[in-house]
């Protein structure tokens, strides 16, 4: 049974930050990593506020640490995690901040390429460690980043994982999730046809799968594809999805 939803009874923006916000999105601020292989990298940190319920690990999209990632991390820090969204394409180039072009689409999954899962693993490891002083921590990612926190649902210490829209999930489908997971798809969304979810749900069959009436990246509020209904849902499920098993 899907755990009962606990809110901080802050607002959330589903997810855009609002115009007077500084470039840096607001609320958190970039630190430096280190990963166990000596890499060191940038992390966008949100705190919580007040007393941290648990710690949210936010993965981005092929479009880096990006405007719509800082406002996703302090979207979650307002409701009371300790977000932090690690620059997984800094193993290639650092300070990636796309937009929402043809052209910075192919630039993204041209950086996207280039990051091995030994190498995205140890960076979002080392942004798990990052927080583990603000109690149990869970990890929710978005296209690349939704595949990404699939597999570190299957490999590192979080106790839950939020997958949005991640096509690349059946390439890592040799092994399941070693914590629960609430997955996101879109039902108009033909880079994920109805065959790939069944493809997850058989190798997951203990995860919460959800479709919307939507295309890719609906929870994007700076994407054309953004849905507000089913962005708001989705965020809805996760939250409460998080406060059951994070804090």
């Amino acid at each position: 049974m899907q755990p009962a939803a606990v809110f901080s009874g802050q607002s959330t923006s589903a997810w855009s930050l609002p115009p007077d916000r500084d470039i840096l999105g607001g609320m958190g601020d970039f630190t430096t990593l280190m990963a166990r292989d000596g890499h060191e990298f940038q992390a966008y940190l949100a705190a919580a506020q007040g007393k941290p319920r648990g710690a949210v690990v936010v993965i981005q999209e092929i479009f880096g640490v990006n405007r719509s990632i800082r406002a996703v991390a302090d979207d979650y820090a307002a409701q009371g995690y300790t977000a932090i969204a690690p620059a997984l394409f800094d193993r290639v180039r650092r300070g990636i901040d796309l937009g929402y072009t043809a052209e910075t689409m192919q630039e993204g999954i041209g950086y996207m390429k280039q990051v091995g899962k030994d190498q995205f693993l140890a960076d979002v490891g080392a942004a798990i460690s990052a927080v583990k002083g603000s109690g149990k921590t869970g990890i929710v990612g978005f296209c690349w980043g939704g595949t990404v926190a699939y597999v570190a649902a299957c490999r590192l210490p979080v106790v839950a994982a939020a997958c949005y829209y991640g096509a690349s999930i059946p390439k890592y489908c040799d092994e399941a999730p070693k914590c629960p997971v609430i997955y996101h798809f879109g039902e108009k969304d033909a880079s994920i046809p109805p065959a790939i979810i069944e493809k997850i749900r058989a190798v997951h069959p203990a995860g919460v799968f959800h479709t919307y009436p939507a295309d890719h990246a609906f929870g994007n509020a700076d994407r054309a594809q953004y849905d507000a209904q089913s962005a708001r849902l989705a965020l809805e499920r996760t939250l409460a999805f998080f406060a059951g098993f994070v804090g």
